[in-house]
């Protein structure tokens, strides 16, 4: 009695499928393109460009920070000043030196005392989780405003660490394992071009700004971020889920606070001196706190690269008016009606939040999906 050998059956493919193309890969290959050209940026632009530059990645890692909070877990916050006063006087104060009679300072290493600026503001965002894990909407929102007149109270009295509205303070340069950031330390050139206090803070900033949108894209991807979007849609499902929705709440408003600490800390580097406002208009004040919320808003809800686009409208626009206003004679007037870049920005990105509210409530990360997804479907209807 023989034996008869079962073959295998004929694996058949699936007709009219194409197979997947590596999109992943083309992602990769453009963000590596990205980077060389920013870090191949200050061998060409010159200091006032690349000063430009630190201030739209500036307003980056703040809008990273609140897109998190806002677009991920659901929660309005208007307070993200308040944070952005905190970590630019902890690093200030952490980093300062010990022997100042007029001003209070700890003498930690600068990289240290970046650090500590982060972890400040995201304890003070964790303190404040009682009173956002109980509100939510616009009345979050109003409970947040209060905290930046409560740091323009502090800015103006607490004069041993901020200096006081007349002077302020200067912040300690910053050096990363002792190279310095600024024009001292070792002559450094790259293809002839010298690296100077510019060209190294161009680096430096670029470096934050890269690990924030790094940890930041993770947190959403990962589990922190789902059980975010869970809060977000509905408590009481997530909390049947086995979701913390007071963690998830005070963790997200922790992890933002820490983001704006971060740009607080780049805030002062930026202008080489902590100066606490006189109003509630200031470095520290409501205009900044609706700037980013302006961030967050044309970019994209909880999207990570739209906060990096809308930063670099709302914070761009009004230095690149600056830098061509002065060649041009633009936005030269003087007085209370006359146009200066700072305003003309304002009705810009003001009529860009109408413009996407109306037509596109998604921001323009929503307008670059759709792009993605519409080019990706032709591409394989071609093939």
């Amino acid at each position: 009695m023989s034996e008869t050998a079962v073959k295998p059956p004929e694996v058949v493919p699936a007709q009219g499928i194409p197979p997947k193309r590596p999109l992943r890969w083309v992602r990769l290959a453009a963000w590596i393109a990205v980077l060389v050209v920013l870090l191949a940026l200050p061998l060409y632009l010159d200091a006032a460009w690349l000063k430009a530059g630190q201030y739209m990645m500036i307003g980056a890692v703040g809008a990273i920070g609140l897109t998190l909070l806002v677009g991920q877990a659901g929660q309005l916050s208007l307070a993200h000043a308040f944070f952005l006063l905190a970590g630019a006087t902890s690093y200030t104060v952490l980093a300062g030196p010990t022997g100042d009679p007029r001003v209070t300072g700890l003498g930690l290493s600068p990289e240290l005392a970046l650090i500590g600026a982060v972890v400040i503001s995201a304890l003070l965002g964790l303190a404040f989780a009682p009173v956002s894990g109980r509100l939510r909407g616009i009345y979050l929102g109003v409970a947040s405003l209060s905290l930046v007149f409560l740091g323009l109270y502090l800015g103006q009295s607490a004069e041993k660490l901020t200096g006081g509205t007349s002077t302020g303070r200067a912040p300690a340069q910053f050096s990363l394992f002792g190279f310095p950031f600024g024009n001292g330390g070792p002559q450094i050139e790259i293809l002839g071009v010298p690296l100077r206090q510019a060209e190294r803070g161009w680096y430096l900033f670029l470096a934050l700004t890269i690990i924030a949108f790094v940890v930041a894209t993770g947190a959403v991807k990962g589990r922190v971020g789902r059980s975010w979007r869970a809060v977000r849609d509905n408590e009481a499902a997530a909390s049947v889920m086995g979701v913390s929705v007071t963690r998830a709440k005070a963790g997200a408003f922790a992890v933002s606070s820490a983001y704006a600490g971060l740009a607080g800390a780049m805030t002062v580097l930026w202008f080489d001196i902590l100066k606490p406002d006189e109003s509630e208009y200031g470095t520290y004040g409501i205009n900044i706190s609706i700037a980013f919320l302006a961030m967050v808003i044309i970019g994209g809800l909880g999207s990570v690269p739209g906060a990096v686009v809308g930063a670099l409208i709302v914070n761009g626009l009004p230095q690149i008016l600056s830098l061509y206003s002065a060649d041009l004679g633009w936005f030269t007037g003087t007085g209370g009606g006359a146009l200066s870049p700072v305003l003309v920005s304002s009705f810009v990105y003001g009529a860009a939040i109408i413009l996407v509210v109306l037509f596109e409530p998604g921001g323009l990360a929503a307008i670059g999906r759709r792009i993605t997804a519409r080019t990706t479907r032709k591409e394989e209807q071609e093939r």
